[in-house]
């Protein structure tokens, strides 16, 4: 473990830091995008977010494939390197995304994104360095709370900004990314001990390979199955509800700026404040259960939810879910060596990846579907009734599940 109590602060400090401007970055062209696809396409709000489907599934893509790659690049370099490119990557994306004169520029700035410049991998792998395997969890609660914050302010400085362009939160949020990569050159210590680095593997940098190597673990593959799962019904939120608010509710951008702003307090306050000592009562399993259970009823509440003023009030609550999953990523990283913290985190970012494709193609073309003129019944929260049936048989599995924890001495 990464024990030098100066540089792993400056490290923790600059981790959090990043993944804020992450989830600021992301939400402030948020509550945007729609106009903006609408403006590259001329297309009509349902018809835009069946386009918004596939530009998300764009991402989802690039990252499912190249996410493992990037986790065993950082357990052979270290996870500097690997970092500061995904950094890079990331600013890219917006870049490309605030100047794209057709719908196609789209596609490729989340392309970049999805190869290169997810930073949850490399984030969550440095954390791991340094944190003991019974901290782990509060540690994933920090990166979450970040996410928490910087979703405080990004959507609602996106709705704010949108006031003056549908391309200038892509431009604020380029430079935010490239500003922080900078300065992390020049203050981001290596995390992962150079004794602890191994060879580069082409067979384990895929995410098959990956999967069938971190299978070879004890209690890997039910886990990963349940994380998995849980990231297909989580995603609701960031696949459809920029377009499902104004479908509902009639919301403007500002206004969706504003609701997403309230699901960042609530993450911020929950992972921060609450799942280091819930975990600590009850433990990584349990813990999980208690967010899926209060996902399961905010996701089965809110389709059917026509009161926009209750909305918000239940976006205020969704912090509980979101201790679900720094609670099954500890559950995981617990079981993995050391010098494959990388691998296994990779392969997360891929699970993501295919979950964050699914759910931008089954949502959001189920929205559209209920929205549409043709639709067979106007039920704009008809995707919020699929992800509550996952969260059912995610629940189901993990209540399953062995409660053997492993001992973090061998580990």
């Amino acid at each position: 473990m990464f024990t030098d109590p100066v540089l792993q602060k400056r490290a923790k400090r600059f981790i959090l830091l990043t993944v804020f401007i992450y989830s600021a970055g992301f939400g402030i062209i948020m509550p945007v995008l729609p106009d903006l696809i609408r403006e590259l396409t001329h297309l009509s709000l349902s018809e835009a977010t069946r386009m918004g489907a596939w530009i998300g599934a764009a991402y989802g893509v690039f990252q499912f494939l190249l996410g493992p790659m990037m986790g065993n690049l950082g357990d052979r370099f270290g996870r500097r390197p690997v970092f500061l490119f995904s950094l890079f990557g990331f600013g890219t994306d917006f870049l490309l995304m605030g100047l794209a004169p057709s719908v196609l520029w789209l596609f490729v700035g989340r392309s970049i994104a999805g190869g290169f410049g997810a930073i949850f991998g490399p984030a969550n792998a440095a954390m791991a360095d340094m944190s003991s395997a019974e901290d782990r969890a509060a540690s994933f609660g920090k990166v979450g709370a970040a996410f928490g914050l910087g979703f405080i302010m990004g959507p609602a400085l996106g709705g704010l900004l949108g006031e003056y362009g549908t391309r200038v939160p892509f431009f604020f949020a380029a430079g935010l990314a490239f500003a922080n990569a900078i300065y992390g050159y020049f203050i981001f210590p290596e995390t992962m001990a150079k004794d602890k680095q191994r060879a580069f593997e082409w067979r384990r940098a895929n995410p098959f390979g990956a999967l069938a190597n971190l299978g070879k673990i004890k209690g890997i593959l039910p886990i990963a199955l349940i994380y998995f799962l849980w990231v297909c019904a989580i995603n609701i939120y960031p696949a459809t509800w920029s377009f499902f608010a104004p479908a509902q509710f009639g919301w403007d951008s500002k206004m969706v700026g504003i609701s997403l702003t309230l699901v960042g307090v609530s993450m911020l306050l929950f992972q921060s404040l609450v799942i280091g000592r819930v975990v600590k009562r009850f433990g990584e399993r349990t813990t999980a259960i208690i967010g899926m259970t209060f996902g399961f009823a905010s996701f089965t509440i809110t389709a059917f939810l026509t009161n926009g003023t209750i909305a918000l009030l239940l976006n205020v609550v969704n912090g509980f879910s979101g201790m679900a999953m720094p609670a099954i990523n500890a559950m995981m990283s617990q079981r993995t060596p050391q010098n494959q913290q990388g691998e296994l985190q990779g392969l997360n970012g891929s699970m993501s990846a295919l979950a964050i494709l699914m759910a931008q193609l089954v949502y959001n073309n189920m929205l559209s579907t209920f929205t549409g003129k043709s639709a067979p019944i106007h039920f704009p929260g008809a995707p919020f009734l699929i992800a509550a049936s996952l969260t059912i048989l995610t629940l189901t599995l993990l209540i399953l599940l062995s409660r053997r924890d492993p001992d973090p001495a061998k580990l």
